[in-house]
């Protein structure tokens, strides 16, 4: 399913946009006489996305080889809300998610970097990066929770 850069990027991309519309229905819903717990429910799945769409985009900024302005554009794109399809978009028709996945090494100089290395490494093995990836994305996102939810109760 997610056999390019290109592609994970894109589905991450519009998962972002479409927790955004539970967040904001769960907004309004709550304003409406809905109880509290909506905006609970639909911003813990907004949170969990919006953790998984950082991760990815930092992978695929990586495996591109994007400049780090590219990779904050991308990144930050998800605190706007619905940004990261206008996002998504510029950057597939820039050809920044063009290519696949760097799997192997090649006689650029830059491929003997140790995070290219252990990129690459993971890469090739794609259910220890996903678990990786998970593992990090919980670990960070009950450190959230714990800290409590933005702007405060």
């Amino acid at each position: 399913m997610f056999r390019s850069p290109g592609r994970l990027f894109r589905v991450l991309a519009i998962a972002e946009a479409i927790t955004w519309t539970i967040l904001i229905s769960a907004i309004i819903a709550r304003a409406l006489g809905a109880p509290g717990v909506v905006v609970t429910v639909g911003g813990g799945i907004h949170g969990f996305v919006f953790l998984a769409y950082g991760a990815t985009a930092v992978l695929v900024a990586l495996n591109q080889r994007w400049h780090v302005g590219v990779a904050v554009v991308a990144i930050a794109s998800a605190v706007v809300p619905y940004a990261t399809i206008p996002v998504e978009i510029w950057l597939q028709r820039t050809g920044r998610l063009t290519g696949e996945w760097r799997l192997a090494e090649t006689d650029d100089p830059r491929d003997a970097r140790w995070y290219d290395r252990l990129m690459r490494w993971f890469l090739r093995r794609p259910w220890a990066l996903a678990i990786l990836l998970v593992v990090a994305i919980v670990a960070l996102y009950v450190i959230l929770l714990l800290a409590g939810p933005p702007g405060g109760k």
